[in-house]
């Protein structure tokens, strides 16, 4: 079953399977959701038989399916890609978070304004997340000094945030704008500007990404060789020691060395004082616990004494209560068993005494 769209109209009869009129068929219909010319005149004569021409009646339900060529999707596909990795680039190297601030000149205020392109959604498409667009006192003087062609751009210039600056008014819009990114852009500003010498002396300072407009369409600069060059030397930087750090360094290692010889200093006074000691067959690293230096020279084991818990005797404890048993077992109404004794048979002793009378 097939799912047409609600503006296409059409008779189809049941025809012999055939595979050529099975291709024209599906032309047919990929021409009409492409949104082709589907008069009747256009079409091929041979299929005038099998699709009757649609009735001259308007639509009661019109709808648009914007159609692109594959070309244009793809174009879009990979500006999306190229500004997520700019993106990416501001925000892991000079830590840009959203909400992403842009600042804006004059000139790309009034290109906004003659393409008719609402500021905070184009901004926030191309960077895919929210904005708060900003400009300065300067900009705003400048643009009423214009006139009236420049009087709708000046009107929307005003609904947009200001910027700090202490000039009020009395600077051009371009040095304005340097002055507050300064040198490393600590404010972490976007900058948006239709002037092409203001975008090239921009993209030699490190952390500062430039927006453009053409026409309808707004782009973001690629990071250039120079902020490329200055994140390179940065992290070539980290990953070796500063001056102080030297120091520090230098510092513990002299104050670590001088425990060690004292304390092997202390440990050879007390191996001369002892002397029953035995060197052990291993050798084991001496550690000093204050700063963690582990020591090559050999340890000895000093001879240890029994420990006097284990020597004391075993203690026998009285019966306190002897009888106690036999006492309930009588009350218990058992009676008494008395313990027979061995008698000895003394035969043995009394040949022995009979002899030595008789001798």
């Amino acid at each position: 079953m097939l799912n047409l769209p609600v503006n296409v109209t059409m008779h189809i009869y049941i025809i012999k399977p055939n595979a050529a009129r099975l291709a024209q068929t599906l032309t047919l219909f990929r021409e009409t959701l492409s949104g082709g010319n589907l008069s009747p005149s256009s079409r091929n004569p041979s299929h005038r038989a099998s699709f009757p021409p649609t009735p001259s009646s308007p639509n009661p339900h019109p709808t648009s399916f914007p159609s692109l060529p594959l070309a244009v999707i793809q174009m879009r596909v990979n500006k999306q890609k190229r500004h997520r990795k700019a993106v990416k680039f501001f925000t892991a190297c000079f830590r840009f978070r959203p909400p992403f601030k842009i600042l804006c000149d004059g000139t790309f205020v009034h290109h906004l304004v003659t393409y008719k392109i609402s500021p905070e959604k184009a901004l926030s498409t191309i960077l895919s997340d929210t904005v708060k667009i900003f400009t300065t006192r300067c900009v705003l003087t400048e643009l009423k000094r214009l006139g009236k062609s420049y009087a709708e751009s000046f009107s929307t210039a005003k609904n947009l945030a200001i910027a700090r600056c202490d000039h009020d008014g009395q600077k051009k819009a371009d040095s304005c704008i340097f002055e507050i990114i300064g040198e490393n852009n600590p404010d972490h500003f976007f900058v948006a500007s239709q002037d092409l010498d203001m975008r090239k002396r921009l993209q030699e300072v490190p952390g500062v990404p430039v927006i453009f407009g053409l026409r309808n369409a707004l782009f973001l600069e690629k990071p250039s060789e120079a902020q490329h060059g200055f994140v390179k030397s940065f992290e070539e930087k980290r990953l070796h020691m500063t001056l102080a750090e030297k120091t520090l360094l230098k510092k513990r290692t002299s104050r670590i060395l001088g425990i060690h010889e004292q304390n092997d200093s202390n440990n050879e006074m007390k191996d001369h004082a002892d002397g029953g000691l035995e060197t052990s067959t291993s050798r084991k690293p001496n550690v000093v616990k204050k700063d963690s230096v582990v020591k090559d020279r050999p340890r000895f084991k000093r001879r240890k004494a029994p420990n006097p818990l284990s020597c004391l005797k075993k203690k026998t404890r009285p019966n306190v209560n002897p009888v106690s048993e036999r006492d309930n077992n009588e009350k218990d109404g058992e009676p008494r068993s008395r313990s027979r004794k061995r008698k000895r048979s003394r035969k043995g002793k009394d040949t022995q005494h009979t002899e030595a009378e008789v001798a």
